[in-house]
């Protein structure tokens, strides 16, 4: 069963920018757990195969972490693939794929792109044991927790819709929580999700919805948590703008008020009371929130929602929807004040 560990605060080793924001992040860690925790965050700089890409962090959804290449792993290896792509020899073939093995999963690339290589393929091949390129690239993969046909570049995804690969320079993720410090290498991460807070007046903070992942739904992440926490009593507002498209409910158009353009061109209006004075059931595509870690509601915020928080605890919003798409797209932009 994959853990849930929630941390108070996250500082991010990224080599970042001077101008920094606060930002959400998720880490999926290749083991299965997951951390949660906030952090500030420079601009993300990829190195891609046509230049230097600095994309501002608010507009970075994923971070997806690639196997990476490493030339001295790659030359270690190198000699070792020749042995077993040649040898007739079990014993030969056994200590060079044992050897690779132990190299790890940076040895991954370098394996498949010489097993991938017409050059290097071997018609004359009559060996039938086990220690060949293919299950060797099966255990490396196996053993690092990692998916066969992960990408080796890091792949990071733009305004929850437009991707782009290449190298994220980093080494770990340090970790600052209240019972101490965890450095993260960055080969145990698997992706890393982002949520810009930023900060206004008194009071007054900004968060960002993605309809790929924040959707009241989803069991894994739909949930933001704001890290506002809340006051039996305490008035509060939310302000919402934007616009997503649901693949759930047939790539219609939705505003955070629950109006919808559907995919022939009609257009919905919203449902009533979007003042926060009628009804609290939310209708397809609002802003939905809930105050405390084991609430079960779901209440409507809308575009806009002025009310007083009927208990203490810490405020969670998302985008109402009862089944989620990983397909959808688009944001809302949503301003807290207290």
């Amino acid at each position: 069963m994959k853990k849930l560990i929630v941390l108070t605060g996250l500082l991010l080793n990224l080599g970042l920018t001077a101008q920094q924001k606060s930002v959400e992040v998720k880490l999926n860690l290749l083991d299965g757990n997951v951390i949660t925790g906030t952090s500030m965050m420079g601009d993300v700089e990829l190195n891609t195969s046509y230049g230097k890409l600095i994309i501002p962090v608010a507009n970075v959804s994923t971070i997806k972490v690639g196997i990476g290449r490493d030339k001295t792993v790659a030359d270690k290896a190198l000699g070792l693939l020749k042995v077993l792509n040649t040898s007739t020899s079990d014993d030969a073939r056994k200590a060079a794929y044992n050897d690779i093995v132990k190299l790890g999963a940076k040895a991954i690339s370098a394996v498949s792109d010489f097993n991938s290589d017409p050059k290097n393929y071997n018609e004359n091949s009559t060996y039938t044991g086990e220690y060949t390129i293919d299950n060797l690239l099966s255990e490396l993969h196996s053993s690092a927790n990692i998916e066969e046909g992960a990408e080796v570049d890091d792949i990071v995804t733009i305004d929850g819709q437009y991707t782009m690969g290449g190298t994220f320079a980093f080494t770990k993720l340090d970790v600052k929580t209240e019972y101490g410090n965890l450095s993260v290498p960055k080969e145990k991460i698997k992706s890393v999700d982002v949520s810009v807070i930023s900060a206004g007046g008194a009071g007054e903070l900004t968060f960002k919805l993605m309809a790929t992942k924040h959707i009241s739904s989803n069991q894994n992440g739909g949930w933001l948590k704001t890290g506002v926490t809340l006051k039996q009593g305490q008035k509060f507002t939310i302000i919402a703008t934007g616009e997503v498209t649901l693949a759930s409910l047939s790539n219609q158009k939705y505003k955070p008020d629950g109006s919808y353009v559907a995919t022939n061109g009609t257009s919905y209006p919203a449902t009533a009371s979007e003042e926060g004075t009628g009804t609290t059931y939310p209708s397809y595509g609002n802003v939905v929130y809930h105050i405390g870690d084991a609430s079960t509601e779901t209440l409507k915020a809308g575009a806009k929602f002025s009310g007083t928080a009927k208990s203490s605890g810490m405020l969670y919003i998302s985008i109402y929807e009862t089944v989620y798409n990983a397909a959808n797209t688009g944001s809302y932009t949503v301003k807290i004040v207290k």
